[in-house]
């Protein structure tokens, strides 16, 4: 089956293509450009054998490519390791004509992107996302950033990728759970805009934890897609890019209590459903569009509550989300199914009953 290339940009954002298919490291050189005589290759420690198929695609093509090793998921989007990659293309003699790849995770592609961002006021960037959860979220739409101890990306720019190349190939690797987790985004997707991914799970939910799964490939290409549109419109998240961040502003605040040991999807899964809450509480929906968020995201496996006694560290940690205006929390919720809309500042009352409906 041929690839499929989904365009992101416009009049808000520089265009590129998101290629979705198999057998599409092939492309690499043309995206990397003429101009460049180095690559800089940013990868996971453990994951030199994904890493190979994109280092030969690049060598062979006549570019000097530096293998750049990075700690494995959230540990790698800290300052000194973006220290760490300034040092190594300094030392290199990286110029503004040369290069850098991103391959892995969602942590990888946003630390690559970001290292590119900086480095000389900005290189090209190609990002190669290995997992679901990079393929349909993380490495599209020109967000990069890293960690600090106050919060999650909270140190980051907008600077979009050439190209992205999701090459489907690589998705039998993930560990289950890793894939469990990039599904959330997939279903934040359907909930948010496009409702066929809800029905294209439930009609096989099964199936949709599989990389083989029959809608596999439909699911991500639907998903890319609802970034893309938006992504297209709002490059810098100054009005409707806002609606990506459902189940966001809790989830982050999840991550950072467990230290960043606890997955993305999972904390976005049970964000969603407190934000589901938020609504159906502030009379915006009903509780049959409540419970199909945790009807759905548990037939998939993730987490539809949190613990109780987490509550009060949450509101605090979700006080210093990226999203907030001053001293006003923002949240997205529903309308309705495919409507999002931005709720401002609700109240501690409404908020502390919405968590006591995702509470256990």
């Amino acid at each position: 089956m041929s690839a499929t290339r989904i365009g992101v940009g416009g009049p808000a954002a520089d265009p590129y293509d998101v290629v979705v298919g198999s057998g599409v490291f092939a492309e690499l050189p043309e995206l990397v450009g003429k101009r460049a005589e180095q690559v800089a290759v940013v990868h996971p420690e453990g994951l030199a054998e994904l890493a190979r198929p994109v280092l030969g695609a690049l060598e062979s093509a006549g570019y000097t490519v530096h293998p750049l090793p990075v700690p494995e998921g959230e540990a790698a989007k800290t300052a000194e390791v973006a220290a760490g990659l300034w040092s190594a293309l300094g030392r290199a003699g990286f110029t503004r004509t040369d290069a850098v790849v991103g391959v892995g995770g969602g942590a990888v592609t946003d630390l690559a992107g970001f290292v590119a961002a900086t480095w000389l006021r900005g290189v090209r960037c190609v990002l190669v996302p290995t997992t679901l959860l990079g393929m349909v979220d993380a490495a599209v739409g020109g967000k990069t950033g890293i960690n600090t101890p106050e919060g999650k990306n909270l140190v980051g720019s907008f600077h979009p990728p050439a190209g992205v190349l999701c090459d489907l190939a690589t998705l039998p690797s993930l560990p289950a759970a890793d894939y469990i987790g990039g599904l959330a985004e997939i279903v934040k997707a359907g909930f948010i805009a496009d409702p066929a991914i809800l029905d294209l799970i439930e009609a096989d939910p099964v199936g949709a934890t599989r990389p083989e799964g029959r809608h596999t490939r439909e699911l991500i290409e639907r998903a890319v897609a609802v970034k893309a549109e938006v992504v297209s419109a709002d490059l810098r998240e100054s009005g409707r890019r806002e609606i990506l961040n459902y189940g966001h502003t809790l989830g982050h605040a999840i991550e950072r209590a467990e230290d960043y040991t606890f997955r993305h999807g999972y904390a976005v899964a049970i964000g969603m459903v407190f934000a589901a809450e938020l609504a159906r509480l502030d009379g915006r929906i009903g509780a049959d569009l409540v419970e199909r968020h945790r009807r759905v995201l548990a037939a998939l496996g993730l987490p539809t509550g949190y613990t109780d006694r987490a509550w009060p560290a949450l509101r605090q940690s979700m006080r210093v989300d990226k999203k907030a205006r001053g001293a006003t929390l923002r949240f997205i919720v529903l309308d309705s199914l495919g409507e999002p809309a931005v709720l401002p500042g609700p109240s501690a009352e409404l908020l502390d009953a919405a968590y006591a409906a995702i509470s256990t």
